[in-house]
């Protein structure tokens, strides 16, 4: 199941459970939709992949025992281990290449 970590990797911003504003990746690094659009240009600096909206977990148990009460939210902040000058020479050296194709 996902961790659903509380903040963006890049600028630590929050990012509650339910934000809309989560973007994760293939092996779950978490990121604000911001920083995906206009720092990262849809590529992970730490993977190389692509972004898709984070789900939201179900707050109530529609199901006995699924929801967010059940399997509660990571509160373990992740940052990034890259300096943002690597990051930027990382992205332009892969976003022209498709997400799929990476």
């Amino acid at each position: 199941m996902l961790q659903l970590r509380p903040n963006c990797e890049y600028c630590d911003r929050d990012l509650p459970p339910n934000s809309t504003a989560a973007r994760i990746c293939s092996y779950e690094c978490t990121f604000c939709a911001h920083c995906v659009q206009t720092v990262l240009h849809n590529v992970c600096p730490n993977c190389g992949g692509g972004f898709v909206p984070r789900p939201i977990r179900p707050s109530v148990a529609r199901h006995a025992g699924v929801s967010l009460n059940h399997q509660t939210a990571s509160t373990q902040r992740v940052h990034l281990k890259h300096s943002p000058e690597a990051i930027a020479k990382f992205i332009t050296e892969v976003q022209s290449i498709a997400p799929e194709q990476r």
